[in-house]
């Protein structure tokens, strides 16, 4: 499929192999039935504790990443944490609709990272109960610019 600036989305074949190809990743995937379903180990420094990652993909959609071990709520400990969606429990990586992410983009070179760089500011807001990660929270409406000519500019990109 043609995206956006006549460039092609990527298969889930081609994602599965840049997956595999990079010397920076260690999982394992598979596509089946028309999904990309990949595994992926992420320590994301060399102190914190060791994660793992699913990452699943299907044409048309957004990338869903889950963290399987361990149990992000029970590590919560009942505390509400920031940057998720529920039901089921999935990272929230980039913020939809602003073109962070699309099926241009490889999954090696994106949410691999991010999921990284998420579960860095994880590790971090359990010790400090405070998320340093920035970024806009699912639900939450951004923070009104200060001036007409302002927030036209905003809206335009």
């Amino acid at each position: 499929m043609i995206g956006r600036g006549g460039q092609y989305d990527l298969t889930l074949s081609q994602q599965l192999l840049f997956l595999k190809a990079s010397p920076a990743i260690s999982g394992v995937g598979q596509v089946r039935a028309n999904k990309l379903t990949w595994q992926e180990p992420i320590q994301p420094t060399a102190l914190a504790r060791s994660y793992l990652a699913t990452i699943t993909l299907q044409p048309g959609q957004t990338p869903g990443v889950q963290i399987d071990d361990p149990d992000l709520e029970l590590l919560a400990a009942g505390r509400p944490f920031p940057h998720v969606y529920r039901d089921p429990l999935r990272l929230c990586l980039y913020l939809p609709g602003a073109r962070e992410w699309d099926a241009r983009k490889r999954i090696d070179q994106t949410i691999i990272p991010w999921t990284y760089l998420w579960l860095y500011y994880f590790e971090d807001w359990l010790w400090s109960d405070d998320w340093k990660g920035e970024g806009q929270h699912p639900g939450e409406e951004p923070e009104p610019v200060g001036n007409r000519a302002m927030r036209r500019a905003v809206a335009r990109c």
